[in-house]
């Protein structure tokens, strides 16, 4: 039995790391994909985890499979891939410590996965099936991320979902939400941003914004705040 099993996306995050002797920015190689870190904050926390996705057959990958594995997260359902590279994000930071990204490798390893790839028994083991967004920008992957949520669902498995927008990922921001909104009719757990909040729902303030949003039918709705912690809302009381 797991805590939480989660599919999605795993990448490279090359973070700002100072400047070189000559004044140029260093990066440092670092894990990254919203849906793990998920599953290494549980880990930490004691949680039993498993993570499915795919990753290039390259050096980053195996790195990447590697700190899945350090971090006490089952990684039987991660693939692996020759016919694409690990995808690389370049992370900026604003004056505020914003962050801003730059994607190379995009749509990455994980649009090749299939539903023959997925691990049922791993997500029908699981008390909470989590995923986000990143591989609902593409139509294939889309399919497969779906069909793992519905067995999910099929299994009385809770689900949560990270909308987790990435700008560039998109054509539009129309078009984003869109497709966003298809997590929303299956989450009874959301976890989401300002910003995301207003694209889904049209409203800035996170307690409006947040009863819209479980008058979907989702039990639990985190609107993360940033500096100023987060707001929650649940169908049992808020």
């Amino acid at each position: 039995m797991y805590d939480v099993a989660a599919l999605g996306e795993l990448l490279i995050d090359f973070t700002p790391a100072g400047k070189s002797e000559s004044g140029n920015a260093l990066f440092e190689r670092n894990p990254g994909g919203g849906p793990p870190n998920v599953l290494a904050a549980v880990s930490r926390l004691g949680g039993e985890c498993a993570f499915m996705g795919m990753v290039g057959d390259d050096a980053f990958g195996r790195f990447l499979k590697g700190v899945l594995e350090q971090n006490a997260i089952n990684s039987d359902g991660l693939k692996f891939t020759d016919k694409m590279n690990t995808t690389l994000a370049i992370v900026q930071l604003d004056e505020k410590g914003d962050r801003s990204f730059g994607f190379y490798g995009m749509p990455g390893p994980e649009t090749h996965m299939r539903e023959s790839d997925l691990e049922p028994a791993l997500i029908s083991s699981a008390k909470i099936f989590h995923f986000s967004s990143l591989l609902l920008h593409d139509e294939a992957a889309r399919s497969v991320s779906l069909a793992a949520v519905r067995h999910a669902k099929h299994n009385g498995v809770l689900i949560s979902y990270d909308p987790n927008y990435r700008p560039p990922l998109w054509s539009s921001a129309q078009a984003a939400k869109e497709i966003l909104k298809i997590g929303l009719e299956y989450a009874d757990i959301l976890k989401i941003s300002e910003t995301e909040l207003e694209l889904l729902t049209g409203e800035c303030d996170p307690e409006t914004g947040g009863r819209l949003l479980l008058e979907k039918g989702i039990r639990l709705v985190l609107v993360t705040l940033g500096p100023h912690g987060c707001f929650y809302l649940s169908s049992a009381g808020s």
